[in-house]
């Protein structure tokens, strides 16, 4: 996750023609507690690259940006960051932001902007060090390079011979992805068949050439005509269906499609012996809540094994989970280990935030007390900085995404912003596209919440009849023994018998039990037997 927050911010920066392998490692050697060192990975990475000959438009810098009781502060300790109500790590360039991914307990959107410009004011210093720090170690000449052969008589021919057909594909407006992609594959193809073996045309670079022209008519549909690839307007969002209860057997399941993309979720609960394990550098302890999100190679038509999960998947749970995370319950009200599972069964934009909405129908099915339902939607942005026209789109398609210059993720509940992802391909990006940008996801986000909650307004009042249960109680601490017996044995002999499972662990001077079981007369067993034991005459 915290390579990603580092990527997302450099891989831009580099020129589009520079090809050469480029690996920066980034080692913690040593941390001092309660300092959270993922901040400083970023200023790492790009001081490292500021001291050698690599070309790189940089250098950038990352801060993590909190607010207590109203005031920013930059940077925070862990136990600052614990009583913060934003959690936002920011990367840019002395000029420009280029990367957001944080958690907010319900902020408005110019609480947001406001802590991406604290933070700016902050990575602006950082830049001026490293730009300090270059001079002082004579690297401010960068190496010479050239990684790419071109031919300007091709391109200008594959411009004049494709641009107006691309056009023309684009402004067909087709919802179906695989038709649009094969209508663009046969304009170059029709443009090779041209020549013959003898030609030794260099298909590579009349693809590359080729991509440019793709990705300029795409541009310029939207910007000239305000219309985009699927026919939709800018801030119109693609048809929704939810589903929930769709697989019987689970604890709680939901799917979510918008357009050509699909979350199957599913919510399983378990006891305390099933929270997630955290052993980090600085961090030990379990987690109740967990969210998987997974990208099947079938989801978007490839032909591929799934084997080892990829950064990217793991990123995206991620930004699910934080989403989610802080509309659970408290764990008063909530005594079972959650498990939510995303399985993307079809993909063409935005898969995280259809795990975000599917996560919260199939939590509320669940009969897990959420505190508010939340949506999210991912915002995209094409820009001429000749000109100065640009279009936010709400609900991006994969293709906007990979030609677009933004890809901004923002989730929350009908009060305010859970979580946000963005990523910025461009120079110069203004707080006021940004504001722009924010302003059209909140309306994107209540339309989605309104369809969502006219399939589950609220969540179940009981669980499911097979989802397991477990009843909590508190019992004197001089009452833990007895409990247990010798070696385990009175403990072990109860649940043996019931065919429950107990949890004894004592907290704030007292015995904190929990009884796990499959239906409620095995739980109703068990409780009568410890009642009897700690009873105090």
């Amino acid at each position: 996750l915290i390579s990603r927050l580092v990527d997302r911010a450099l891989r831009p920066l580099f020129p589009d023609d520079y090809h050469a392998e480029t690996f920066v490692t980034i080692n913690l050697i040593s941390a001092e507690k309660d300092i959270i060192p993922d901040a400083l990975a970023g200023l790492a990475a790009s001081a490292a690259l500021a001291v050698s000959d690599i070309p790189f438009n940089g250098p950038i810098s990352e801060v993590r940006v909190a607010r207590i009781n109203g005031r920013f502060i930059i940077n925070p300790t862990a136990p600052e960051l614990r009583e913060s109500d934003i959690d936002l790590m920011v990367g840019a360039t002395y000029d420009n932001i280029l990367m957001v991914e944080g958690e907010m307990k319900e902020v408005s959107e110019s609480d947001m902007i406001e802590a991406l410009r604290v933070a700016h004011e902050a990575i602006k210093v950082h830049c001026r060090a490293q730009m300090e720090f270059a001079d002082e170690a004579g690297k401010t000449t960068k190496r010479e390079y050239c990684h790419e052969t071109n031919n300007e008589e091709l391109r200008k021919k594959i411009w004049a011979e494709t641009y107006d057909k691309c056009y023309q594909v684009a402004k067909s407006l087709s919802a179906d992805k695989h038709k649009r992609t094969d209508a663009f594959d046969n304009v170059l193809n029709e443009f090779l068949a041209q020549f013959t073996e003898e030609d030794a045309i260099d298909e590579i670079m009349v693809k590359r050439y080729y991509h440019e022209v793709h990705k300029e008519a795409a541009r310029r549909l939207v910007l000239d005509e305000d219309v985009r690839l699927d026919g939709r307007k800018t801030d119109e969002i693609r048809p929704i269906l939810c589903e929930i209860d769709p697989l019987p057997a689970t604890h709680g399941s939901a799917l979510f499609t918008r357009g050509e993309t699909q979350s199957l979720t599913t919510v399983t609960l378990g006891t305390k012996l099933d929270e997630k394990i955290i052993d980090d550098v600085l961090t030990r302890g379990t987690e109740k809540f967990t969210l998987h999100y997974n990208f099947p190679p079938f989801s978007t038509g490839e032909a591929r094994p799934a084997r080892g999960i990829s950064r990217r998947e793991i990123g995206h749970g991620n930004l699910a989970h934080r989403a989610l995370k802080n509309m659970l319950p408290p764990e008063t009200e909530n005594p079972y280990a959650v498990r939510v599972v995303s399985d993307i069964l079809e993909s063409n934009g935005s898969s995280s935030m259809a795990t975000v909405c599917a996560g919260t129908l199939a939590l509320m099915d669940a009969g897990i007390k959420l505190r508010k339902p939340v949506s999210g939607i991912a915002m995209g942005l094409i820009s001429d900085s000749k000109t100065g026209k640009y279009a936010v789109l709400s609900d991006i398609l994969g293709d906007e995404d990979h030609l677009g210059d933004m890809d901004f993720k923002v989730t929350g509940t009908r009060d305010g912003i859970t979580a946000t992802q963005m990523d910025i391909k461009v120079d110069g990006l203004s707080f006021e596209v940004l504001e722009k940008a924010l302003d059209q996801a909140k309306r994107g986000r209540m339309h989605i919440l309104g369809i969502m909650e006219q399939t589950i307004a609220e969540p179940r009042p009981d669980l499911k009849p097979h989802a397991p249960r477990i009843v909590m109680l508190t019992i004197p601490k001089e009452m833990i023994g007895a409990l247990i017996g010798p070696g385990g044995k009175v403990i072990q002999e109860i649940q043996r018998e019931t065919g429950t499972t107990i949890i004894v662990e004592e907290k704030n001077g007292y015995g904190d039990v929990n009884i796990f079981g499959e239906n409620k007369d095995a739980i109703t067993a068990a409780l009568d037997w410890v009642k009897k034991i700690v009873a105090v005459p």
